[in-house]
């Protein structure tokens, strides 16, 4: 008689749970009531503030909230105001790295392969720090995304690699995501909770 195989031994049943997981933190994600998520994005923000406090104006990298993401561009658009340069990412080939556009409030935009908006134009910016949504993460600093890969991807090619802070809602903490070999985690991981940082190898 052969035993189960566990997740670990399986990676079809990995990649259900993986799915599954994302269902569900999506779905609770986009059920927060409007009111709650304007105190959450508010808590969220001030730890933010506290993830960057001390680091020189520079190149920082955020992504067009959609799905119920907490919404980054108000706290991006008082870092411009002390001097910061903000940056989109943009999906323009499947199975491939991002790449960033210089993004400032009221530029012209577009959409990207998954209509997502993004600068029409402009040359290609390097952040320095990447603001990554989370859908759901773990104690170990690991997320879990859309299911596309990008940012894993991007993460990896990029050099020097940016600071990644993963940004997202107490909801989505899970035990494990079920890190696969591609997945890269974060430097630091914001909620409305408080700020994580995790010693890169």
């Amino acid at each position: 008689m052969h035993s189960t195989p566990t997740p670990e031994e399986n990676p079809g049943q990995i990649a259900v749970i993986r799915a599954d997981l994302r269902h569900e933190r999506l779905a609770a994600r986009e059920s927060i009531e409007a009111a709650e998520r304007v105190r959450l994005a508010a808590r969220i923000e001030g730890h933010l503030a506290e993830a960057l406090q001390g680091h020189r104006p520079t190149v920082i990298a955020f992504c067009w909230p959609m799905k119920g993401e907490f919404d980054a561009r108000p706290f991006v658009e008082r870092l411009m105001a002390r001097g910061w340069r903000a940056a989109l990412p943009v999906a323009d080939r499947n199975a491939a790295p991002l790449h960033f556009r210089p993004w400032v409030p009221g530029a012209p935009m577009t959409t990207d392969l998954y209509g997502i908006p993004v600068p029409r134009a402009g040359e290609t910016a390097v952040p320095e720090v990447v603001l990554v949504p989370l859908v759901a993460f773990d104690e170990a600093g690991y997320r879990l995304g859309y299911g596309g890969g990008f940012f894993d991807r991007t993460l990896a090619t990029l050099s020097p690699r940016p600071r990644a802070i993963g940004v997202g809602f107490e909801l989505g903490r899970v035990s494990t995501v079920h890190p696969q070999g591609h997945d890269v985690p974060m430097d630091a991981i914001v909620t409305e909770a408080g700020v994580r940082h995790f010693v890169r190898n």
